[in-house]
């Protein structure tokens, strides 16, 4: 009996749907295939900032690409304007993915586009990817968690609704586990001096990874005394992912990617 195939996407003259996807952290061979199944087939695209320009190629010809990324203090769109556009284009009948970078649930604001697609009666799928704290991690030589550094992992943003970094830094600071902080680089020098008062020694590792899972991926290790110093003194900027604890120890053994591109890595 032969296998049902899907078909690229919902089928001509079908209910507008939106599909908010996982673009992954940058690395286009880290898509999922539904992820590649969607794009080929969407009649638009919505995409963020975090989206590299080889994930977005797998658009189709036919997909119109609207890109209301968000930079630091530069957001081509409110993100009501963005939840407002969504629904727009799904009552248009259009087959909507909205690509974002990494996993549309971790820090991509995708619950907050999937609660209003619900309010409004647009019918909706949410695609996991490859969140950025796994690709960061994995290109860097860092598990993230490890029997002999940690045996818990927390995800925090460093750069809250309200745009402070007011997190609970007694707990951030506890022993035995490894802590990534998205959006945490404008933050640094607080994020370390706060572990810190918190009770975590001042010599903890910490991984500061820039533009991770591309080729021209940077990866700086420090302390929580040092790092902010080293990366004032390269220049690093958004976007950046910190990842500390003990994990960070292992990036000189199990680095095997910057191995790769080492001509390529230069300073910005």
């Amino acid at each position: 009996m032969d296998e049902k195939k899907h078909s690229p996407i919902e089928s001509a003259g079908s209910p507008g749907k939106v599909y908010l996807v996982g673009g992954g952290p940058g690395d286009p061979e880290l898509l999922t295939l539904k992820a590649v199944r969607l794009l080929g087939g969407a009649d638009a695209v919505v995409y963020d900032n975090l989206v590299s320009a080889a994930v977005l190629a797998h658009a189709g010809k036919q997909a119109e690409l609207l890109y209301v990324g968000k930079k630091a203090g530069n957001h081509t769109l409110p993100q009501i304007d963005i939840n407002q556009l969504l629904v727009d284009l799904g009552r248009q009948g259009k087959q909507v993915v909205r690509l974002k970078g990494g996993d549309p649930y971790i820090f991509g604001r995708g619950g907050e586009e999937a609660e209003t697609l619900h309010a409004a009666g647009i019918p909706f799928e949410v695609v996991p990817g490859v969140t950025s704290a796994c690709g960061a991690a994995a290109y860097a030589g860092i598990p993230l968690t490890h029997r002999d550094h940690a045996q818990s992992c927390l995800f925090v943003t460093g750069h809250l609704k309200d745009e402070t970094c007011n997190l609970d830094w007694p707990t951030l600071a506890r022993p035995g586990q490894t802590l990534v902080i998205y959006m945490g680089l404008t933050s640094l020098g607080q994020i370390c001096s706060q572990l810190i008062a918190h009770g975590m020694p001042a010599d903890t590792p910490i991984a500061c990874i820039r533009r991770a899972t591309l080729p021209d991926q940077r990866t700086l290790i420090g302390t929580l005394t040092d790092l902010p110093g080293r990366v004032a003194s390269v220049g690093f900027k958004p976007p950046a992912l910190l990842i500390v604890g003990g994990v960070v120890t292992l990036h000189d053994r199990l680095d095997w990617f910057s191995a790769q591109f080492s001509a390529q890595i230069v300073a910005d």
